[in-house]
Formats: structure tokens, C-alpha cells, sequence
């Protein structure tokens, strides 16, 4: 054998590889073109060769036959994803128009220019994106976001008094966000703004034909109603133009008052105008002049008041001319109504009538004491002595009507004195009945009222049956004393408006008691306590409540002044 046969031999068995040999050594004529292109190009004659061509030309069908399949599922998974993720990849793609309208809507809504009908809104932009690609998640967030700026214009319309502009884009919000809760409260505040105009119309007819009227003051005045219109709508022009008018029509009237001397309107008149426009530029003035007419008619006051006192010390109680006690209250009633000090003199003065009514009918002058108790009870008609000496004049007339019995035959002797007619037994026993009802009536405390069953009329009632009797008498001049108790556990309770009712009573049973101004002044300085602490506390409607209690008992009250000015000034 050759060395060449020895060498293959030589080698392992395995896979044989396939070797062409030196390529230069062969020479193969060219190709010619053959219609026979399979055809081999060479001659069969090297092994080599011929399992080379084998092998390149050996059909690869059972080794690449699973790339089909393959293939197949991938082509399904892109066109699955594809459609799936149709949308970004849109977005991937240029949409040079759709891009445009966008852009321009957004600009749109960022200017708040939301809706219109040029095409240029941002919700006209908005749709027509959504026109050119239906299921744009931009442009449908956009409508979402132009549905919510209307909805937020539509608020602020409304608290602007714009009631047709919130309606209207009230009704873009609701048609852009489908409605909703928010739609839904905007749309009854609407109504009830609307409703709410409605009636503000009618009391601006109201507060024109009060004004015209003459009526500025007081609940149904052109004043109040005006506020009550600007409470439910501050920005009403029409009603602050109307509480100006009102304004200067006071301030007109309480100086006509102040040139009149007519201290009492003036001081009503600036009050009504403090409470309407506290800031009113008149005000100043009217209070700088009122306070020096009040100086003068204070000094008067309190000169009237002297003299009334000088009269009655003198026994000038009543009569004709202008310097008896009568006269001098009066003319400081005049000065200052409702001055307790002034109706305290009265009450002097009906008090002072009554010791003279009995002391004419302890003479046996039935007809003067008539005459003076009638004049007592015009200045004084509850007086608890006068009520007592009524009842003892009456039973004097009773027996002075009852018949006179002969005395025995003696030409000396006088006929004897008409004796006091016996009470019969159903009015003594009415008389014990009344007595005990009104001692109960007195332990209650129904002093005066209720009417019928009080103790005052309880008492009065027995002695219209029996004027003579003691207990009754006793009990209904004692009533001052008790409501004097009253008042004072009233007033350690707190119990103000209760205090003020006893010490309306102890006025009435006695008129003239000096310890009435020292009650008065007590009660003044607890309602000034409460209108201090009310007013310390915000609560200025119920201060300037307690404060007119505390100015009706002490008008001239140094803090019944500070306060007044802290309540208007606001501080």
C-alpha cells in the first residue's frame, strides 16, 4: 500500500469531513450556458468532489421544517400586540393635523376661552379632535378638563350675581362631565339665588314706597328693609343706593329736630340712623350738637326737678300756676320723657294727695277726699296707700247712707251715728276667701298681674266688700316691701327682665319712695354688666338690647354713654 492509503487508515473513524484539494491544480473548462442548469459542471471523477456535491445539493427540508410554525405564531403575536397597542402606536406615527388641533385646544384652555361658536374654543377644537380620531385619550381628557373650568366659571358667576351666566355654563359643565354631585349643588344654588332675587325685587318696591312715604325708621321702614335686602345680596346697587337715600333723609330730619329743641326725636333719629349706616358722615356733626343741647337741657332738667322738690317741701302740691310741685315734674317730664326722677315726683305728688285725702277723712270730709284721691289716681292709679283710701272713703259713704236710729226720747241728745252695715255671712265668708287668695297670690309673687288674681286686685276686691278691713288694708300696703324682696333675688339670680317687672310694680304701689331711683340705678349697672359682656363677646344685637334696658332706667348713666359709643364705632 501506498503512504497516502497508510495515512487515511492511520486516522480515527468519525465524521469524514469534505476536502476539495488544491483548487488550483483543477482545470475546469468553463460553463458553458445549458438549458440543463442541474447538470453537474464537471465530471464525475474525484470522490472528493462528487460527496461535496452531495452534500450542497441534498434537500434541507427535514432540518428546517419547524421555522414554519414559528414564523406563524410570531406573525399572530404582532399583529395581537398591533392591535392592542393601536393607539400608541398611532402616536408614534406624525399626525401633523391631529397634533394641531390639539396644540390650539390646549392654548384655548389654558386662555379660558372654553366655549364659543367661531371654532377656535377650546371645546370646539377639542371635539374636532375627537371627530378625527374618536378614541383619543387627549382630546377626551381635554373635553373632561373644559367641563370642569365651565363648572368653575359657573361658581364664580353665581357668587357674582350673574344668575343667567352660571345657568348657562352650568348647562356646558353638566352636558361635558355627564352631571355629577358638583353639577347638581350648582344648579340648586342657582334656583335658590334666582328665588332669592325674586324677593330682594319685591322688598326694594316695599323699602321705594316706604321711603316715599315718609317712613324711614322701624321694622317695615325704607331703612330696615333696604338692609334686609343687601344681607341676602351685598352687592345690590339699587339697595345701597335706596339706605343712602334713607341715611340723608335722617340725618335731615334729626337736625330739623335739634333746631326745634325737640331733644327727645333728635336723640330717636340719630340712634336709627347710627344703627342703619354707622359710618354715615353726618353722624359726627348730629351727636357734637346733640351733646351740647343735651348739656342745656340737662341743666334745665335738673332745675325743674329742684323746684318740683322745693314746692312739695312747701306744700305747693297742686293748684293754679306754673310753681307748684305738679307743675315743675311736669315741665321736666317735658324736658326728659320717661325721666325716672321726674315720674318718681309725680308719684310724690299723688302720694302726697292721698295723706291729704285721709286727713279729710279723718275730719269727716268725704267729698274732699273724693276730690283729692280722684287727682291722686290720674298720676297714680296703682298706688297700693291710694287703693286703701279709696276703700275706707267708700265705707265712710256706706255709712253715711245707712239709716239713722232714733235715740230715746231726750230732747238733749243728738241722733245717734249711723253704725257700719253688718256684712251678711255669704260676704264675710267671700271677704276670708279673697284674703286667702291673695296671701297665696303674694307668697307666688303675682303681685299684678295676672289680672283678677293677683294680690293687688285680690286685696283691693275684699276691701270693695269690707273697706273696713285691717287685714286687707295691712296686706296691700305691705305689697311694696315684698316686691322690694323680689327684686332683690331677681337681681342676685340674674334674672334681669324679671327684676325690671318688680320694679314696674313698686313704682305703681309707691309712686313716691325714694329708694325707687337706688332699684333703678342697681338694674341700669346689671344691664350695662350684660350689654359689656355681650358686646365683648360679638354678640352686638343682644348688647345693644341690654344697653336701651339700661338707657331706659338711667339715661344720663356715664357708662350708658361709653357704651353706646363702643357699640356704634364697632370697637
Amino acid at each position: 500500500m501506498s503512504g497516502r492509503r497508510d495515512q487515511h487508515e492511520s486516522e480515527p473513524r468519525g465524521r469524514t469531513e469534505p476536502k476539495l484539494g488544491n483548487l488550483d491544480q483543477l482545470d475546469v473548462p468553463p460553463r458553458s450556458a445549458s438549458p440543463h442548469d442541474d447538470d453537474p459542471p464537471w465530471p464525475d471523477t474525484n470522490p472528493d468532489a462528487r460527496r461535496w456535491r452531495r452534500a450542497s445539493t441534498m434537500p434541507d427540508h427535514p432540518r428546517r421544517g419547524w421555522l414554519v410554525p414559528v414564523l406563524v405564531v410570531a406573525l399572530i403575536g404582532v399583529v395581537g400586540t398591533a392591535w392592542i397597542e393601536q393607539n400608541r402606536l398611532r402616536n408614534l406615527l406624525p399626525r401633523t393635523e391631529l397634533n394641531d388641533v390639539l396644540g390650539r385646544a390646549q392654548q384655548a384652555l389654558a386662555a379660558g376661552h372654553l366655549d364659543g361658536h367661531d371654532g377656535t374654543s377650546a371645546r370646539e377644537l377639542f371635539q374636532a379632535a375627537v371627530a378625527l380620531e374618536p378614541d383619543n385619550d387627549m382630546a377626551r381628557t381635554g373635553l373632561h378638563q373644559v367641563g370642569t373650568a365651565e363648572l368653575s366659571q359657573a361658581d364664580a358667576a353665581l357668587q357674582a350675581g350673574q344668575f343667567d351666566v352660571a345657568a348657562q355654563k352650568a348647562a356646558v359643565a353638566r352636558e361635558l362631565l355627564g352631571g355629577g354631585s358638583d353639577v347638581d349643588r350648582l344648579d340648586q344654588m342657582i334656583a335658590t339665588k334666582r328665588a332669592s332675587q325674586v324677593q330682594a325685587s319685591t322688598l326694594v318696591d316695599q323699602a321705594q314706597q316706604a321711603f316715599a312715604a315718609g317712613q324711614y325708621g322701624g321694622e317695615h321702614g325704607a331703612g330696615a328693609l333696604y338692609r334686609q335686602v343687601l344681607q341676602g345680596d351685598p352687592g345690590n346697587a339699587v339697595a345701597r343706593h335706596g339706605l343712602d337715600q334713607v341715611g340723608d333723609a335722617l340725618a335731615t330730619q334729626a337736625q330739623k329736630a335739634l333746631d326745634a329743641n325737640d331733644g327727645t326725636g333728635a336723640d330717636a333719629t340719630i340712634e336709627q340712623l347710627a344703627a342703619l349706616q354707622p359710618n354715615n358722615a353726618a353722624l359726627p356733626g348730629l351727636r357734637a350738637a346733640r351733646a351740647q343741647a343735651h348739656q342745656q337741657d340737662s341743666a334745665a332738667l335738673d332745675a325743674a326737678l329742684q323746684q318740683g322738690d322745693a314746692a312739695l317741701r312747701a306744700g305747693r302740691i297742686d293748684g293754679p300756676g306754673d310753681d307748684t310741685a305738679l307743675a315743675h315734674y311736669k315741665a321736666a317730664l317735658a324736658l326728659s320723657p320717661d325721666n325716672p326722677q321726674a315720674e318718681a315726683g309725680l308719684g310724690k305728688v299723688a302720694q302726697a294727695l292721698t295723706v291729704q285725702a285721709d286727713a279729710a277723712l279723718d275730719a269727716g270730709d268725704t267729698a274732699q277726699a273724693g276730690k283729692l284721691l280722684d287727682h291722686a289716681a290720674a298720676l297714680a292709679p296703682k298706688s297700693a296707700d291710694l287703693a286703701a283710701a279709696r276703700a275706707r272713703l267708700q265705707g265712710m259713704q256706706a255709712h253715711k247712707a245707712a239709716p239713722v236710729h232714733a235715740a230715746p226720747s231726750n230732747d238733749d241728745q243728738q241722733p245717734a251715728a249711723a253704725a257700719p252695715p253688718a256684712l251678711t255671712p255669704q260676704q264675710s265668708e267671700q271677704v276670708a276667701r279673697l284674703l286667702q287668695q291673695a296671701q297665696a297670690a303674694t307668697q307666688r309673687g303675682d303681685i299684678m298681674l295676672p289680672p283678677g288674681n293677683s294680690a293687688y286686685d285680690l286685696y283691693r276686691n275684699a276691701l270693695a266688700i269690707d273697706g273696713d278691713s285691717a287685714v286687707a288694708q295691712h296686706g296691700l300696703q305691705a305689697l311694696p316691701g315684698v316686691v322690694q324682696q323680689l327684686f332683690n333675688r331677681a337681681l342676685a339670680a340674674g334674672d334681669l327682665a324679671r327684676a325690671g317687672q318688680m320694679l314696674d310694680n313698686f313704682a305703681d304701689l309707691s309712686p313716691g319712695d325714694t329708694s325707687q331711683n337706688i332699684l333703678s340705678q342697681r338694674l341700669a349697672g346689671a344691664w350695662l354688666d350684660q350689654a359689656d359682656r355681650q358686646l365683648s363677646q360679638g354678640n352686638r344685637a343682644g348688647a345693644a338690647q341690654s344697653l336701651e334696658q339700661a338707657r331706659k332706667l338711667a339715661p344720663n348713666h356715664p357708662r350708658v354713654l361709653d357704651l353706646s359709643a363702643r357699640l356704634q364705632s364697632g370697637s
